[in-house]
């Protein structure tokens, strides 16, 4: 069922009157209709964090579409102000009458803690294309740092909490552009740069490397971190990590030949999210796998398709629930490279987030893996539907209400309610 989205208009009387310190001890952040910006919301609510005092901060699940409460602070409010995030004043009495609300609806209160250090694994030459998370990141104001193979592979990503992965292709087939963009200067460029790294680092080939970082990040999530991933990056880590030693990559890309056996050889046992998938050696055709389900016509304007969110139970369930809160119950839907996960590929482990009801394929999904978590959003670009190459990304200030972005940035904040230490 489609969460809804409820307005409690109880608790918004209770929070009017004057703004003074001695009636406000919170602010109360809402996060349906009333808010003027939700998605730098997030980065208010992270800024509170990170700030030495120690701020601890509240989310409220499915209470105004995820609502937060932060101290009420001089600096605070000049931070909301200048960011443009509606925040309301919040007495005591008012916030108890909230905690009361909450206890009889399905809905709870998750503290939130310590701010995440994050990181972004990204190429260190300019891509054709843009990334989803870093433009969240950075029209949430949300700093993060930028790591590639090298850092990957010296054991930096121990100093990081959560991790994003995007338009990457862990498989080593240069994202499979070979048919359409071979003679490109970005696309020769990539190739170019990726072979020297290889060659620096000590690899044979590309994909002799980019299967030693996928390992190397699947180990940091066993050991406790946060793995966001959204494209093709979610589908060729898995590949990746089940063709370990496995040649999957046809001739034109690294001179040897695919293994003949190749594929009664993959091992899905080591995988995050996807089973007993079908390989796409073929470097004509831009599919790695059949765990995508790409869409049948590629049109370049959206045809009005959404997928659900699931409703789940904020107090049985409540990471789940975190990372769907939204203040809409269905999201439009945007294509990418992978567009969309076949339902039938999803290991029985993996919780759906949200789907296409009574259809064979789902769009957000999350599962443990060892100590830690992965989250897999598909597609490329909640607000740029088609993803064309080399196309401008979009103005995230002209979409600071996205639905879609929602559900990113959900991503940012839920590491900050997990209080055990990680063993890295």
């Amino acid at each position: 069922m489609p969460r809804p989205c409820v307005v409690w208009m109880m608790a918004t009387v209770l929070l009017a009157g004057p703004w003074t310190r001695a009636t406000a001890q919170s602010l109360l952040v809402p996060m349906d209709q009333a808010q003027t910006d939700h998605l730098k919301a997030y980065g208010l609510t992270y800024w509170c964090l990170q700030q030495p005092r120690s701020y601890e901060c509240e989310w409220l699940l499915n209470y105004r579409c995820g609502a937060f409460v932060l101290p009420d602070s001089p600096d605070v409010r000049q931070r909301a102000a200048d960011m443009l995030v509606q925040v309301e004043p919040l007495a005591d009495p008012a916030r108890q009458a909230i905690y009361a609300t909450l206890k009889g609806a399905n809905m709870e209160r998750v503290v939130l803690t310590k701010a995440p250090k994050v990181a972004v694994y990204v190429p260190p030459d300019a891509e054709p294309w843009d990334d989803a998370v870093r433009l969240a990141l950075e029209y949430a104001q949300i700093k993060y740092e930028a790591l590639w193979d090298e850092e990957v592979l010296a054991g930096e990503l121990g100093d990081y909490e959560w991790l994003h992965l995007h338009h990457e292709d862990f498989t080593g087939q240069f994202g499979k552009f070979f048919a359409t963009f071979q003679h490109k200067p970005w696309y020769r460029r990539m190739v170019l740069t990726s072979r020297r790294t290889a060659q620096k680092l000590g690899f044979e080939s590309v994909p002799h490397l980019k299967a030693a970082v996928a390992n190397r990040i699947a180990r940091w999530v066993t050991e406790g971190g946060f793995l966001f991933g959204m494209c093709t990056a979610t589908d060729t880590l898995d590949i990746a990590l089940a063709a370990q030693g496995v040649d999957i990559v046809p001739p034109e890309l690294d001179q040897t030949p695919v293994d003949p056996d190749a594929q009664d050889k993959l091992d899905y046992k080591v995988t995050l999210a996807f089973k007993n998938f079908r390989l796409q050696t073929n470097p004509m055709v831009t599919e790695f796998s059949d765990i995508d389900v790409p869409p049948v016509n590629r049109a370049l304007v959206s045809s009005g398709e959404t997928f659900s969110l699931f409703e789940f139970s904020a107090k049985q369930d409540p990471i789940a629930t975190m990372l769907t809160q939204c203040h809409v119950s269905a999201v439009a839907d945007f294509l990418g490279q992978t567009t969309a996960f076949r339902r039938e590929r999803l290991k029985g482990s993996v919780i759906v987030l949200g789907d296409f009801p009574g259809r064979g394929k789902v769009k957000y999904i999350h599962g443990d893996y060892g100590d830690g978590t992965f989250t897999f959003l598909a597609g490329h670009d909640p607000e740029d539907y088609a993803h064309v190459v080399g196309e401008p990304p979009p103005e995230l200030v002209m979409h600071r209400h996205s639905p879609g972005y929602r559900l990113i940035l959900n991503n940012i904040l839920f590491p900050a309610a997990k209080t055990k230490e990680r063993k890295t």
